[in-house]
């Protein structure tokens, strides 16, 4: 019998939708000043990275990690505050909890719905799961286009609506009452996707118990854990109670539940480097403005989005001079010739302004 090919057998196999695809891409970033992932800049204090270092000396590696790690959800409670009644779901980085939901809720022709652009994962693991994803165009600054919103929302009636808050890669906050008026037009699970909570003004959680189609989801990696991957959902048993019963096993491993615990207890120190990153951000942004060819966006993230004529040749004489952002032209038609530059330390930011000069000239 002959061998079939394995390109053949991939081809044969594997649903069109899944070939269609592209992996998400993650550059080699060794040896660059790196501005590209939303990472926060700065190193743990020395005393807690020693107590961190006890705690990880003493872990049971060798048992599987706790299934369901009462003590940490207890003090991610504690820290965020979350109203009374409201349970926690944890999960290996916030990409494996919208692959959850989008697994709950995938009823045949269930619909998933975003606005555009924003984190690209959501149209992703629409694809991953086979749900039929919608992206509705922001408007032409980069806030919700309500009344295209709404009528979408009316027309497609969808399952499942992810709105990141702010959103990823524009940086703004939508505002609060349009967001609310999503949330009551839905017929569905609304999701607020908070990954950058620590940098902006304003939050979803005490919003919580005023709407039982209300979720937020929350990871501490830009918060200075990314290396950890742990994210997390808050709201209502109803909902986290289902998808709970599709959580694997173990998804979160003894190291980072160990680590993420002992990190709450300084979630203070976190928040303060927060604020000098805010504080970077606020003079980063001053400095791209100052820069005639540049136009830079407003942001409530740790990463500032910015226009210029030709973002690829820009891109590319940045990494010239040894430093790494984000390019964006042709992810999406109204991110054409854009960038992303993450809030680096001091330092940092003043090579890349250095760096973007001498490229523009």
């Amino acid at each position: 019998m002959p061998t079939v090919p394995a390109y053949s057998l991939v081809n044969g196999l594997v649903r069109p939708e899944i070939l269609d695809l592209h992996a998400y891409h993650v550059p080699a970033s060794n040896g660059f000043i790196k501005l590209d992932a939303m990472e926060n800049p700065y190193l743990l204090p020395v005393a807690i990275r020693e107590e961190i270092a006890a705690l990880v000396a003493g872990a049971t590696i060798n048992r599987y990690p706790d299934p369901n790690p009462t003590l940490l959800k207890q003090k991610i409670c504690s820290v965020l505050a979350l109203p009374q009644g409201m349970e926690v779901l944890l999960g290996n980085g916030s990409d494996e909890l919208i692959q959850l939901l989008a697994l709950a809720l995938n009823k045949p022709d269930a619909v998933l719905l975003s606005v555009e652009p924003s984190f690209a994962m959501y149209k992703m693991i629409a694809a991953f799961t086979e749900m039929r994803y919608v992206g509705v165009p922001l408007a032409a600054d980069f806030s919700l286009d309500m009344d295209t919103l709404l009528a979408a929302i009316q027309r497609e009636q969808p399952a499942l609506v992810f709105l990141a808050y702010p959103n990823n890669p524009t940086g703004n906050l939508f505002g609060e009452q349009d967001v609310i008026r999503i949330i009551q037009a839905s017929p569905g699970l609304v999701v607020v996707d908070e990954a950058y909570y620590a940098f902006a003004s304003n939050s979803f959680i005490p919003y919580l118990a005023d709407y039982p189609n209300l979720l937020v989801m929350r990871t501490f990696s830009k918060l200075g854990m990314a290396g950890l991957r742990f994210g997390f959902l808050v709201g209502g048993r109803a909902w986290l109670e289902q998808l709970e019963k599709l959580r694997l096993p173990y998804n979160v491993g003894t190291l980072p539940q160990l680590v993420v615990g002992k990190l709450l207890e300084h979630h203070a120190v976190l928040l303060r480097q927060a604020d000098q990153i805010k504080q970077d951000r606020a003079r980063l942004y001053q400095q791209l403005r100052d820069i005639k060819v540049v136009q830079v966006y407003a942001s409530e993230a740790n990463f500032l989005l910015l226009r210029v004529a030709d973002a690829t040749t820009v891109f590319s004489g940045l990494k010239q001079r040894g430093v790494l952002i984000k390019n964006l032209h042709g992810a999406h038609p109204m991110l054409n010739n854009c960038l992303r530059v993450t809030v680096g330390t001091t330092e940092e930011n003043e090579k890349f302004i250095i760096a973007l000069r001498d490229t523009l000239i």
